[in-house]
């Protein structure tokens, strides 16, 4: 029997086939670097594995095996060794070495009919506390995204994966699990809220559903729900109509963290209420994902929200990417024309800081039938030949920095776009 790892003790030789039945096959082996949650007990490492082979040839060799190498003998053995030990260590070192995203989306298309409402969109978004802003007109495309990525509605192309997993190849149990670790906040919480259930009950089903309380445990965690989003616990016994909007939409935030999700969509969360809850709501999706280390795409039209609460920001229009950075330099340095005009648009209390509103001639043009080029060179103040004939690819134009324009760099230098204005 192999003494534990780091023991000193001595291990007894074995037969020769022994030693190989504990040797794995490439596909094991690969497991055996960075394993699974529930199979890393019982995973070998790299270290237990030349014990375990050194043990034929006899004790001393066994020991060597056993005590910590300085060097690996090959760069392949130093490139496992490293792995394995940021797999193993919870510290700043291994999350350093190895932070793949939350969830990611590649290229990602949605159709209704003849409409490209979603039209190559790829997104990172990293393990919470992190919140991704997605933010235009309407009618670009961002509810329609975050409606896929929970699977309410279909993608034509492309591909969603959450902690590495094809969310689209995902059934039964698999499915079940996804649907607890992503929710989705709607824009008007009477999507989500049965009419003829209390409010109790209406947080309290999911939480049956999932089976993470006992059924008579489920209406006092209920209470301990509504009173974690800020409302009277007595609450409970009420119906819908009978709140109001701003304690409907904390209603429906309690309902969707009922199920303890690792990521949340919030799509227009403040839309439909009044200034003072807006402000509530904000400070609560402040205040939750510092206490529960959530990730969320914030969906809105609103750059004033995103500025608080998103270190990324994605820019929207007519279903695709065309500009998108870290929140706080992609909204005071803009890259695209368009990401211009939107910030604009933001009302300044400060009137030093204030600047001239970039008004866009036009409306959007039709999803069914985009312009061909550039799809906002029909409004852009900048348009050139070229942006009539040439669809511009989203690149890095600072580090960090992408955007979807031919003339980015003269955006980002100050060129004066000649559009316009509007002083008020």
């Amino acid at each position: 029997m192999t003494p534990p790892l780091g023991s000193g003790a001595t291990v007894p030789p074995r037969p020769e086939g022994a030693a190989r039945a504990g040797r794995p096959e490439p596909e094991d082996a690969t497991r055996a670097v960075t394993p699974e949650p529930d199979e890393a007990a019982r995973a070998p490492t790299p270290r237990t594995q030349d014990a375990t082979r050194a043990a034929a040839s006899g004790p001393e060799q066994a020991a060597s095996a056993a005590a910590p190498r300085t060097q690996a003998t090959t760069p392949a053995a130093a490139r496992e060794a490293e792995e394995a030990a940021c797999a193993a260590a919870p510290g700043p070192v291994g999350v350093a070495k190895a932070a793949p995203p939350l969830l990611e989306v590649t290229d990602l298309a949605v159709r209704f009919g003849a409409v490209r409402a979603v039209d190559g969109v790829s997104l990172r978004l990293a393990a919470g506390p992190f919140g991704l802003g997605l933010v235009g007109e309407s009618g670009s495309g961002k509810s329609t995204i975050g409606r896929a990525v929970v699977r309410l509605v279909a993608a034509a192309g492309g591909q969603i994966r959450f902690e590495g997993k094809d969310v689209a190849a995902l059934r039964r149990a698999a499915l079940k699990r996804y649907r607890r670790a992503a929710q989705i906040v709607f824009q008007d919480p009477d999507n989500s809220l049965d009419p003829r259930m209390r409010i109790g009950a209406s947080i309290a089903e999911p939480l049956i559903v999932h089976r993470i309380v006992a059924r008579r445990m489920a209406a006092g965690r209920a209470r301990e729900l509504l009173a974690e989003v800020g409302l009277d616990p007595e609450l409970a016994g009420r119906y819908p109509h009978q709140l109001s909007g701003g304690q409907r939409q904390r209603v429906a935030i309690a309902r969707a963290l009922s199920v303890q999700p690792r990521l949340l969509v919030l799509d227009e969360p403040t839309s439909a209420i009044d200034v003072k809850a807006q402000a509530r709501i904000l400070k609560l999706i402040a205040d939750l994902r510092a206490g529960r280390n959530l990730a969320y795409l914030l969906i809105t039209h609103n750059l004033g929200i995103v500025t608080e609460l998103c270190e990324q920001t994605a820019v929207l229009y007519l279903g695709r990417v065309v500009e998108r950075g870290p929140t706080s330099e992609l909204l005071s340095v803009p890259a695209h024309p368009y990401t211009q005009a939107l910030r604009s648009a933001v009302p300044e209390v400060d009137m030093a800081a204030r600047r001239s509103r970039l008004v866009l001639p036009g409306e959007p043009p039709d999803a069914a039938s985009p312009p061909p080029g550039c799809v906002f060179h029909p409004r852009c103040p900048l348009a050139i030949d070229r942006c009539a004939t040439e669809v511009p690819v989203l690149r890095e134009v600072r580090p960090g920095r992408e955007a979807a324009c031919h003339r980015a760099e003269d955006v980002l230098a100050g060129v004066r776009t000649g559009a316009r204005t509007s002083s008020g």
